[in-house]
């Protein structure tokens, strides 16, 4: 569900106009997109705080950048592609990839973000090779996500997955489980707080750093942190990706000022991915 919606400059809340097809929803046609005031979804965390100071620079040239925050990986594509927001940032390309499949959006990425590295962190051991029969090993629910963790644990020698198994998985593909672990699927913002109960846990870095868990501190395994294969995309309606405020959008997001905000902030739990 949302959870806040920040608006960065004073003024009447205005959004492009919109014509929505169909008296039961479905896709919205719109037009291009407002030069001077659009509105972004994105999971609240990083991605937030990193829009908000792309918003700032946004600003100094005239161009107001509304912020909707939410607590989950559907609803954002969903207000998008039904015309309540103007584009969103939060989201790998297998991700979005699989929910433009399976939910027929017509939206599509413009470039690239920033990457999170997924990293495993544990209150109960200090690496992997001490995981014993019975362990509980949380990881995500939602399908990409969990074949990135799935394949993580699987870089780390815990598991190996089927032949064949590519984007979307469950612990049913597990082909090897020679720990005997018992892998626990759960809401990918649900995992931090239920981490005391599992002996070690794969939690997406925007999770983890809201709960004040980092890669470089934490962790006991995680991605590449450069380089890594997983960027997150700004994505909009198919039928905005060449509209000017966009490509406004995407030099703010590549500027020096951003990567060099990510770099401290973050200190590698965050990396830039331009």
């Amino acid at each position: 569900m949302m959870k806040k919606t920040h608006k960065l400059l004073v003024g009447t809340f205005a959004t492009a106009a919109l014509l929505l097809t169909g008296c039961g929803g479905g896709n919205a046609q719109s037009e291009a997109l407002n030069k001077k005031e659009v509105t972004v979804g994105v999971t609240s965390g990083p991605h937030q705080e990193i829009l908000e100071e792309v918003a700032k620079q946004a600003e100094e040239d005239g161009l107001t950048i509304n912020i909707k925050a939410f607590d989950d990986y559907n609803t954002p594509n969903t207000a998008l592609n039904d015309g309540d927001l103007d584009a969103n940032s939060y989201q790998t390309i297998p991700f979005l990839d699989q929910q433009v499949k399976d939910k027929s959006y017509e939206i599509e990425q413009v470039f690239e973000t920033v990457a999170f590295p997924l990293g495993v962190y544990s209150e109960q051991i200090k690496k992997l090779d001490e995981l014993k029969s019975g362990d509980k090993v949380g990881v995500p629910n939602d399908p990409t996500n969990e074949y990135r963790a799935l394949k993580l644990l699987q870089d780390a020698g815990v598991i190996t997955l089927k032949d064949g198994v590519k984007v979307q998985a469950t612990k049913n593909d597990v082909g090897e489980n020679p720990r005997n672990i018992d892998i626990v699927e759960l809401e990918a913002s649900q995992i931090p707080s239920q981490l005391g109960e599992l002996t070690a846990a794969v939690i997406n870095t925007n999770f983890a750093f809201s709960a004040g868990l980092t890669i470089n501190d934490d962790s006991i395994y995680h991605e590449p942190l450069v380089d890594n294969p997983y960027p997150n995309v700004f994505v909009v309606r198919s039928s905005n990706k060449d509209d000017a405020v966009v490509k406004e959008i995407e030099k703010y997001y590549h500027s020096d000022e951003t990567k060099q905000f990510i770099e401290e902030k973050y200190k590698g739990s965050v990396v830039p991915a331009f």
